[in-house]
């Protein structure tokens, strides 16, 4: 189908690209003809663009093994906060019901008992879980671990 376009038909984004420059140009002061818009969209047009797949690099470069430890730019993000979450399960309830709840109050859940927990950092699902104690303190031991490459993908 792209194939039989017309190298000289304008497509609508091309039209809009040149409206923009002339009302940019009429706004700068200078004289602008047809030919200097057309010259500027030539010139972008020459300007090499970076194939899609090129995007997809990190994803490819999981799926063929790659491990990102091996970067010595990784260093860089180390550091960086996240927020890490255990959800146990969720449930949607108005605002009134909300605001009836009081000490004591039970909130109906969507999971069964004894379901392994999500584990999201930032918001995004990374892991299920179960609890333990540890120590007198409530910790998870992580059951499945979502991979790099589902987790890529759930991001798109």
């Amino acid at each position: 189908m792209a194939d039989d376009k017309n190298p000289d038909e304008v497509t609508p984004e091309e039209q809009a690209l040149a409206d923009e420059w002339a009302a940019a140009l009429d706004e700068s002061g200078d004289d602008a003809s047809q030919d200097d818009i057309d010259a500027m969209l030539a010139q972008n047009d020459a300007q090499p663009r970076m194939p899609m797949e090129e995007f997809n690099a990190p994803a490819k470069m999981l799926e063929d093994g790659f491990d990102p430890s091996d970067s010595p730019n990784l260093d860089v993000i180390l550091d960086i906060s996240v927020t890490i979450s255990m959800e146990v399960g969720n449930t949607d309830i108005t605002i009134r019901n909300l605001l009836q709840l009081n000490q004591g109050s039970v909130v109906e859940l969507d999971r069964l008992a004894g379901e392994p927990l999500d584990v999201k950092v930032n918001g995004t699902l990374i892991a299920h879980g179960e609890v333990v104690v540890v120590n007198e303190k409530f910790g998870i031991r992580l059951t499945d671990v979502i991979s790099p490459t589902e987790r890529i993908k759930k991001l798109r």
